[in-house]
């Protein structure tokens, strides 16, 4: 069955949508809807989640959109909040309003803290005029009201082992940017290079909602062109953070909702590495789990929403103390100026060592990117590099389309670096094989990956399979080299803070002040460490967030002795 809308199409009106198991109240709610809103808004009426998700997907695929959801909370096959929680992927802007029979309190606080409930609406809803109407007419007050920025669809053509095709793709989706991808060798492909006059360009060719093309752009040049930040709005601050991920977000947020002038500057997307996770479940508050891209938005629209500027494809390479201010620097020879800074780079995953195996980066061979590539994998046997809880949601995630999808593991079991809720998944999943006490020695293809050289730890031997994906989620890499000559690191690159930069109770080289470094102050006093880059962080998300809220409590405490 096919979700119905309201008879007489109108262009460009805005959709209602509410979904209801029950015919009869599906009908009901939708007929008085309709008697209210129906010369107004479009009303999109279903029967089941994945029908409405369905109806969604078409209502996004033609540029139009949705104002209020309303899902029943008891439906059988997907619950209203699992609906609410998907749909907000499509329409994070849609007011949400969860509709059960009796007051379900556990419900209400369970879609509160998944989906960021707007209203919880009592069956019977008789009279309408009374208990009906007055919460629809809050929501789309309140919808309207809201900075939407609608965008347009962008068009990206690459080629599937096109490396910089993969880092486009990447950037995009990480970035929420709407695009639809065209094979280089597609007569769509060809249509929009003969409408932009262009014979064998250099790919990817990216052709913007504006009808802007770009070839081969830079990702300075593709974020201007979609909507995104990338020029701070001033050149001084109170706080400057240094990376998007949970711990750079958290500072971003606590340091404007306290008061400070705050920028954060990212190069690549927010959400660090766990915004690429398909789901983390043991995020306090979470119960059915959240997908990281989800937490990422919920974060960076909560930090927009205190004042923190986000601004990204801005790579920091170069760290000076002028005095009172802290400065940092970008390639393009600018610089911002705070008095303050948070380091929360994060890391990267590390690199394979072997023949060809640098070759095959983003031609069949990934660091992360699962879930980008998730349906591009259909059908496909895909291995995953790694044995941490990166590793295993990432098999979980590619599981759902691929034919098969086999981890490596260097060590001698999952249990020794993956949570046991993961473990316990992988090891139920069908499609999901664990190999252990292996390592990839070396990749094969020409042109693209085609095969793996895997190595037995155990007895050295050397097996080579058939292999057109593979996603590497291995050990952790700080991007720190710009602090050299300024900043303590570690001997992993790591920057140490408070207590673990004294020696024998003495304190730092160069250090300034009288006192010794706070808890997360680094080795200059005013520059202080968060997340994954801090040495013996706990590499866990709910602690990077924790130290980022903290880092801003420490940043407050050093401007206060001024």
């Amino acid at each position: 069955m096919t979700a119905t809308t309201s008879p007489g199409r109108v262009e460009h009106r805005v959709a209602l949508l509410t979904v209801d198991d029950d015919p009869a109240v599906s009908r009901s709610i939708a007929r008085d809807l309709r008697r209210r809103y129906g010369s107004t808004h479009r009303i999109v009426r279903a029967e089941s989640g994945e029908q409405a998700l369905e109806a969604l997907r078409e209502l996004k695929l033609r540029g139009e959109e949705v104002a209020v959801l309303l899902a029943d909370h008891r439906m059988p096959q997907m619950t209203g909040i699992e609906f609410l929680e998907k749909a907000i992927d499509l329409f994070p802007a849609a007011r949400r309003v969860l509709v059960t029979a009796y007051a379900d309190t556990e419900a209400a606080i369970d879609a509160i803290n998944l989906v960021d409930l707007d209203y919880y609406l009592l069956k019977p809803w008789d009279p309408p005029d009374e208990k009906l109407y007055p919460v629809i007419d809050d929501q789309l007050d309140a919808w309207s009201r809201t900075d939407r920025h609608p965008v347009g669809e962008t068009k990206l053509v690459g080629h599937r082992w096109s490396a910089r095709s993969s880092e486009v793709r990447e950037f995009l989706a990480r970035n929420q940017v709407p695009y639809r991808w065209f094979a280089s060798d597609s007569a769509e492909a060809h249509a929009l290079f003969t409408a932009a006059t262009l014979d064998d360009p250099q790919l990817p060719v990216v052709v913007t909602p504006g009808g802007d093309v770009l070839v081969a752009p830079t990702d300075a040049e593709l974020a201007d062109r979609v909507g995104l930040v990338t020029q701070p709005r001033s050149d001084f601050y109170d706080l400057i953070v240094v990376g998007g991920g949970p711990a750079g977000l958290s500072a971003a947020l606590y340091g404007a909702s306290e008061g400070l002038r705050t920028v954060l500057v990212e190069r690549t997307a927010t959400g660090g590495q766990a915004g690429q996770s398909s789901r983390i479940e043991n995020y306090l508050g979470f119960p059915d789990g959240v997908s990281g891209a989800q937490l990422a938005e919920r974060a960076r629209r909560q930090a927009l929403k205190f004042g923190a500027e986000i601004v990204t494809t801005r790579d920091a390479v170069g760290l000076e103390v002028n005095g009172p201010a802290r400065t940092v620097r970008f390639p393009d020879g600018s610089s911002l100026d705070a008095q303050t800074i948070i380091l929360a780079g994060g890391v990267t995953y590390r690199r394979l060592d072997g023949p060809l195996l640098d070759d095959m980066t983003g031609r069949g061979l990934y660091y992360g990117s699962a879930l980008t590539n998730v349906a591009a994998c259909a059908g496909q046997d895909v291995y995953v590099v790694g044995g941490a809880n990166s590793a295993g949601q990432a098999a979980i995630a590619l599981a759902r389309e691929a034919r098969s999808v086999t981890i490596l593991v260097r060590g001698p079991a999952l249990t020794q670096s993956m949570s046991a809720y993961l473990v316990e998944q992988v090891e139920a999943h069908p499609r999901i094989r664990v190999m252990t006490s292996t390592e990839v020695a070396a990749g094969c293809g020409d042109g693209h990956l085609e095969g793996l050289v895997l190595r037995d730890l155990s007895t050295g031997r050397m097996t080579t399979v058939p292999c057109g994906w593979a996603f590497v989620f291995i050990g952790a890499v700080p991007r720190t080299e710009w602090l050299d000559g300024v900043v303590v690191r570690d001997r992993h690159g790591f920057v140490p803070t408070g207590p673990d930069l004294l020696q024998d109770g003495a304190r730092p080289p160069g250090w300034t002040l009288d006192r010794v470094p706070y808890h997360l102050e680094s080795s200059v006093p005013g520059i202080f460490a968060a997340g994954d880059v801090r040495a013996e962080s706990a590499k866990r998300v709910a602690s990077a967030v924790g130290e980022g809220a903290m880092a801003v409590m420490l940043v407050h405490r050093y401007l206060e002795q001024l």
